[in-house]
Parts: C-alpha cells; structure tokens; sequence
C-alpha cells in the first residue's frame, strides 16, 4: 500500500492527491474501512475481492486504465482513504454498471478526476467513468 509520505511527496504544493493505482491502494492494505466503508459487513467485498474484480476490470480490451480516486480527508487524517475508483474506458455507461455486479457499488457517474494529479492519458474515445459508494 502507498504510504502517506508517498502522497505527501506526490500531490506537491497544491496538496492535489493523486490517483493511485490497484496495487498501490490494495496491497498490504487490510484496512476494510478503507474504501466505502458504510457497506463493509452490509455486502460490500472484502477488500481482497475488490482489488481482484478491478483487476479484472483493468484487463478488459475496452479499458485503457483503472485508478483509486482517493478521498479529500486523507492527507488530513493520515489513513490512506478511497472514495472512488476511475475507470477509463471506451464501454457505455450501462455496460460499465454491468461490470459491478455484487460490489455494492451506487453505481457509476461521469468521472472525478479533474482535481488530481497523476492523472494518466485518456485516449481517443474513451471516458472515465467513477464507481461511487454512498
């Protein structure tokens, strides 16, 4: 899991996070509040299975990348938080719900990336679209 200094160092002067890969939000991470935490014990996932369904996301032909969008409060508290997760592709909206099937996800909105940094390319016809928990 990236550490807090990686973020510090990373989001520079402005304090802007960046978007964190799978491995570097996931890994060693057993901190089950770490990401939607309201639906951890109510359907939500462990950890573990989320990481493996968003690799398997990643993989996709029709996805050119997939990122945590990590939540405003982290620099803050010191935890390394998840709000999101970006995934930037070429599929639909509708199609992209599909892929979320027993995450406990609310679902997916036109994506939120626009105050961090470490934002990878977007290539021709693709959108980043958010999986939100609420």
């Amino acid at each position: 899991m990236i550490s807090i200094a990686e973020l510090v160092r990373r989001s520079g002067d402005d304090d802007a996070l960046p978007l964190v890969t799978i491995g570097e939000f996931f890994d060693g991470n057993d901190e089950e509040g770490a990401i939607a935490p309201n639906q951890w014990e109510y359907g939500r996932p462990p950890l573990a299975e989320l990481a493996e369904r968003f690799r398997e996301i990643e993989q996709r032909d029709d996805v050119a990348w997939v990122r945590v969008q990590l939540h405003p409060e982290t620099l803050e508290t010191d935890e390394v938080l998840g709000e999101a997760v970006a995934i930037c592709t070429s599929a639909d909206e509708a199609t992209c719900e599909s892929w979320l099937d027993g995450l406990e996800s609310s679902g997916i909105i036109d994506g939120l990336v626009d105050e961090y940094v470490d934002v990878p390319a977007v290539p021709d016809g693709m959108t980043i679209w958010s999986v939100t928990w609420d």
